[in-house]
């Protein structure tokens, strides 16, 4: 079986599934998912031993010591993953909700209702647990799902998939055992085909770096819902708290500077900068944080901290489109709220922003106009999450505006159809 009848095979596969799924109840449901979370844990030896092999593949092939911790499953990574598998089966079922009833003139009943999109392919890098976090939200809202980790976790991926298909099968024996799939092979060429294969495949969601949600995008005919990169931003307003702002900016960078809800770029009124700008340097230089500058606030810092200090330099075009992911922040001095709103509409990514001031009338502005999934008037963008967004579970965050938005739980893997209810009606 070559490569294209191997992809064409596994996407068949997942589109009857699918149609399986959708006739299972939220009863049934549940009870496969906490199966498979109590079949994770007494398979943790048999996991562990599939990574093992993964973890030398990983070392062999010059991963960096980050990438490795991401890969290894030990067994407070494989309880996590049981313990999420139990978190998705108490969360409420998202289909068959009721969004819209209405009835017409004629009589006819109109209701629009959540159902499953279908097949949902998700790729993404390194982490196996991924695979049973994704695996499970898509199962819950009656997807069936077909996983392309990274090659270096194909191991451990696989006996996750099959450890859950196992369990699902004995805790329901209409159990669609097609519906977890993981692409068994670490060709390159499996996605631009699985990604063609519109008549089966519904929708990609890809997770990981810029690189690979482009490469991903470019080649699919399917839907894709991505984020490319999370460039947030923090605005110190004229009339802030500036106590607030420094918690709040130093929340925001320094609390994970690796994830996607990290800031940036922070932004200060002009009317604050000689007050705020000493304050806030002082304390992201203790915590060894590179700040990109414009003029404005090299000059205020050079002049008011005395600092000879390489982690002070020019800010670039290029910079302030930058998502470091590190300890590095542009800093740039604005002239009001037009200015950051400007600024953030212009260099950001879309994905989450933030105003921290006392004025109501800058705050209702900057939420109205700045042009993000996430946007926030005194808070650290660092809540853009699915579980601080009381989710309970996330599968992404998406900064598209068409479909999902921000971050997605179980609803945004929905869709929904219109069930027309009549009693003879036909239209004149």
């Amino acid at each position: 079986m070559n490569l294209t009848e191997q992809m064409t095979q596994l996407a068949k596969h997942a589109k009857a599934a699918s149609r399986q799924l959708a006739q299972l109840t939220t009863a049934e449901k549940n009870a496969c998912l906490l199966a498979m979370a109590t079949a994770l844990e007494q398979s943790a030896d048999a996991i562990k031993a599939a990574n093992a092999l993964d973890m030398e593949f990983g070392t062999q092939s010059g991963l960096s010591s980050a990438m490795l911790d991401r890969l290894k499953l030990d067994d407070k990574r494989i309880a996590g993953m049981a313990r999420g598998l139990r978190e998705v089966a108490v969360l409420p079922d998202p289909v068959g909700k009721i969004l819209d009833e209405r009835v017409r003139p004629n009589g006819l009943k109109l209701q629009k209702i959540s159902t499953p999109i279908g097949v949902v392919v998700i790729i993404y890098e390194s982490r196996p647990n991924v695979t049973a976090d994704a695996a499970s939200l898509c199962f819950k809202s009656g997807n069936a799902t077909i996983l392309r980790g990274g090659k270096e976790a194909l191991n451990s991926n696989l006996i996750i998939a099959q450890t859950m298909i196992d369990a699902g099968k004995i805790a329901h024996r209409q159990f669609p055992e097609h519906a977890i799939q993981v692409v068994p092979t670490p060709d390159r060429e499996a996605i631009p085909i699985l990604l063609s294969l519109t008549q089966y495949v519904d929708l990609c969601m890809p997770r990981g770096g810029e690189s690979l949600i482009r490469a991903v995008t470019e080649c699919s005919k399917v839907p894709v819902i991505k984020h490319y990169k999370g460039v947030c931003h923090i605005f110190v307003d004229a009339d802030a708290d500036l106590q607030m702002a420094e918690e709040i900016t130093m929340n925001a960078k320094v609390q994970r500077p690796g994830v996607c809800n990290a800031a940036e770029t922070l932004l200060v009124d002009k009317a604050v900068a000689e007050k705020f700008l000493p304050v806030i340097g002082e304390k992201l230089f203790a915590k060894h944080v590179e700040l990109r500058a414009d003029d404005a606030t090299r000059e205020v810092l050079n002049s008011k901290l005395k600092i000879q200090n390489l982690k002070l330099r020019a800010v670039t075009e290029q910079d302030y489109f930058t998502e470091y992911n590190d300890y590095i922040l542009n800093v740039r001095v604005v002239d009001g709220v037009r200015a950051a709103i400007d600024h953030i509409n212009h260099y950001g990514s879309a994905h989450s922003d933030s105003i921290v001031t006392r004025d109501e009338a800058h705050a209702q502005q900057f939420l109205a106009e700045v042009d993000s999934a996430a946007v926030y008037w005194n808070a650290s963008t660092r809540f853009t999450d699915g579980g601080e967004f009381g989710m309970g579970a996330e599968i992404g965050i998406s900064t598209d505006k068409i479909g999902a938005r921000g971050p997605m739980g179980l609803d945004e893997l929905t869709s929904y159809k219109w069930l027309g209810i009549g009693s003879g009606q036909v239209r004149t």
